[in-house]
């Protein structure tokens, strides 16, 4: 998990980063995403109890909420496993009547 929590804490970074350009206060951002000013410090710290439906409200004021659809967009194990399946699958017979 620790690859996951240094994940967690980029994210963090970014959306503090992307608060701070935009020259909006703690206060502003969690007012507009409707959290709290400690929750709005755990998403900008990348806390993984944080729901996902709440770093959502904070993108979303930050003009940042098509970064959401990027999430799994390219699944390339995905797109693998899915190839190699369609590649062994075996030919059934054709019936004939």
């Amino acid at each position: 998990m620790p690859k996951l929590t240094k994940m967690l804490e980029e994210a963090g970074e970014n959306i503090k980063l992307a608060r701070l350009r935009r020259k909006l206060t703690m206060e502003q951002v969690a007012a507009r995403a409707g959290i709290s000013r400690s929750t709005l410090r755990q998403v900008e710290k990348g806390e993984a109890g944080v729901s996902l439906g709440i770093y959502a409200q904070v993108l979303f004021v930050l003009g940042l909420e098509k970064d959401l659809l990027l999430i799994a967009s390219n699944d390339v194990v995905g797109r693998r496993l899915q190839d190699v399946e369609l590649l062994v699958k075996k030919k059934t017979p054709k019936r004939t009547l």
